[in-house]
């Protein structure tokens, strides 16, 4: 008895893929040198056809901040006394998923373009929970920015650690301390002059 010829594939639309197996197969490998022909085929798909459902490289980029943020992002809204426990879960989520993804966090702590719709909840996310801290509009704009480029930096060293001895930094020893110093205030003294 012989083996039945494989199956092949026939032609017309391909099968459907999902905006999360798309993100996953980015996040396989290095999102530096990553190609669109190369998510194509981690996917199954041929190049063409993964342009249908993301028409380029910055929409790539754009899809994988919208899913990162969405699985960041605390489902409820931060107010009252418990500001400072929403913006904890927000920094153990960006941990947790960052470094799941090796050299996310050190891409994301680069200049670059952010998709403003992901990165815009985000943001006003954050500024809400200092917001409800308390504090003005302006302040709770610094305090987000703080927050922001504290936690990615953290992150990213994390991702290429310095020789800092021989205890490893502890994530909860530094947001306790990043907590506490938010959200901003006004410092009681102003910058030195040179030389006083």
């Amino acid at each position: 008895m012989t083996a039945a010829p494989p199956a092949r594939a026939q032609p017309g639309r391909p099968a459907q893929i999902s905006r999360e197996q798309i993100v996953a197969a980015a996040l396989e490998g290095d999102m530096d040198t990553l190609t669109m022909r190369e998510l194509a085929a981690r996917l199954g798909v041929t190049h063409g056809a993964l342009y249908r459902w993301v028409p380029g490289r910055d929409a790539l980029l754009d899809l994988i901040s919208e899913v990162m943020v969405e699985r960041i992002l605390p489902a409820d809204e931060p107010h009252g006394t418990r500001w400072r426990s929403w913006l904890a879960r927000l920094a153990w989520a960006m941990h947790d998923e960052f470094l799941a993804v090796p050299g996310y966090a050190t891409r994301t702590a680069r200049p670059h373009r952010h998709n403003p719709a992901s990165f815009g909840r985000l943001r006003n996310g954050v500024i809400q929970a200092f917001l409800a801290a308390g504090v003005s509009p302006d302040l709770a704009e610094q305090s987000w920015y703080i927050f922001g480029t504290s936690i990615v930096s953290w992150l990213a060293a994390q991702e290429t650690p310095l020789d800092l001895g021989d205890s490893a930094p502890r994530f909860e020893l530094f947001l306790d301390s990043l907590l506490r110093g938010l959200p901003a205030r006004e410092p009681g003294i102003a910058r030195p002059l040179d030389g006083t």
